[in-house]
């Protein structure tokens, strides 16, 4: 679907959706994008609970172009959606929304992130990737399980506070020829060893695994993304770091997604030197070697 192509004088607003919502950094990543590709539009952090979501949708006017989405509304909006691209019908989940003549089309931009997140870390690396520990069992875990096959991973753990609700992980696995493994919060410990650790939980929750990282029952840490980039780095990232280990910082996924974002909602090439500069001046942006 392509973005409205209205006429020339109206300013064309796009934001990110969210409860709460105040802390995003999206709207640095975007603003710099328009600037540098001389559109005027406006990007704006908007507080939209689940319960309002369907109202605001419906109150937009032909002004907007799209949305950014963040938890719990990438779930909430698929039964709201004219269309979905196939990385939110195999993920369950939208991320980005965009508006058109023909109505709403929603895409997960998160997949493309990670992927090209690990991609930037791993340039010029040696040896593939195999095995994989996704931490946590939630619309993030599914974007991580979905970006397994472009990155040739072909085994992974997940491993979960609940894993009696990870059945549609398994589902997830099986569509994109991965094989899965669940297993309880108790056992995270044992499988930090991957190839690629992949953090997607909440800021403070993969804490109590920095400690047996910092320990010695851990062995061979290889790469790790924790998605949490607030606070930075986490627990886990400084003890990881300590211990040889390589980090992609969640900062680098928000970055190549808002990139794929703003392709889709403009249609031009998003320029990510000028997005990355953007974020490092509203937050820090550390190096990604380990």
């Amino acid at each position: 679907m392509s973005p409205r192509t209205p006429e020339a004088q109206r300013q064309r607003r796009a934001a990110v959706l969210g409860h709460p919502i105040a802390h995003s950094l999206s709207p640095a990543l975007h603003r710099a994008a328009y600037l540098a590709l001389g559109l005027d539009w406006t990007y704006d952090a908007i507080d939209v609970a689940e319960p309002e979501l369907t109202a605001f949708l419906a109150g937009l006017g032909p002004e907007w172009v799209g949305l950014s989405l963040t938890m719990p509304l990438k779930t909430a909006v698929l039964p709201l959606l004219s269309v979905r691209t196939s990385s939110a019908l195999l993920t369950g989940c939208a991320n980005t929304v965009v508006l058109g003549a023909d109505g709403s089309e929603g895409s997960n931009t998160d997949v493309a992130g990670i992927v090209d997140a690990v991609r930037e870390l791993r340039l010029g690396a040696v040896g593939r990737l195999h095995t994989a520990t996704i931490l946590g069992a939630g619309a993030t875990a599914r974007s991580a399980i979905a970006a397994l096959d472009p990155l040739d991973v072909r085994e992974v753990v997940v491993v979960a506070r609940r894993p009696e609700r990870a059945d549609d992980l398994r589902l997830l696995a099986e569509a994109v020829g991965v094989t899965l493994r669940v297993t309880g919060w108790d056992r995270a410990e044992n499988h930090l060893g991957a190839d690629l650790v992949i953090s997607t939980v909440p800021a403070g929750v993969a804490d109590p695994l920095a400690t047996a990282v910092a320990g010695s029952s851990v062995r061979n840490l290889e790469l790790l993304l924790d998605v949490v980039y607030a606070p930075w780095p986490s627990n886990l990232v400084t003890a990881w770091r300590e211990r040889g280990g390589s980090v992609v910082p969640g900062q680098l996924m928000l970055l190549h997604q808002a990139a794929h974002q703003v392709r889709l909602m403009t249609g031009r090439v998003a320029p990510l030197d000028v997005m990355r500069e953007a974020l490092s001046r509203v937050h820090d942006l550390p190096a990604t070697t380990g």
